[in-house]
């Protein structure tokens, strides 16, 4: 059965840090560039980052560079999402996806989603 697990949400004041995780099962992660989204309340779903095949190719979207970064560990068929600096504006429902991923963006197909982790940004 192919799943996504992601973990690593939860509460943390403004200018913490977290770090989550995208366990994959069920399929290789190598296969596939790697993207993470996510979802406020009242607000569309935006992409945040994703990551190539081979961890080469990243890209992050404006809002999130230099205080984001993405990894991966194929050997553990996992991706990472490294999140300093956190503002309340962060605060989300983060999820992890299939993609296609460039320098310049990320593309579908999402073949494959998680169930999301909560990131909530609070004093």
């Amino acid at each position: 059965q192919v799943q996504f697990v992601e973990s690593g949400g939860g509460l943390v004041q403004p200018g913490g840090s977290l770090r989550l995780s995208c366990a994959a099962s069920g399929f290789a992660l190598e296969r596939y560039a790697i993207g993470w989204f996510r979802q406020a309340p009242g607000k569309e779903r935006e992409g945040v980052s994703c990551i190539g095949r081979g961890a080469g190719t990243k890209y992050y979207g404006d809002f999130v560079k230099g205080r984001f970064r993405i990894s991966r560990d194929n050997a553990k068929n996992t991706v990472y999402l490294q999140m300093n600096s956190l503002k309340p504006e962060d605060t989300a429902v983060y999820y992890c996806a299939t993609l296609l991923c460039d320098y310049s963006g990320y593309y579908g197909p999402y073949d494959y989603w998680g169930q999301g982790t909560q990131v909530t940004v609070s004093s």
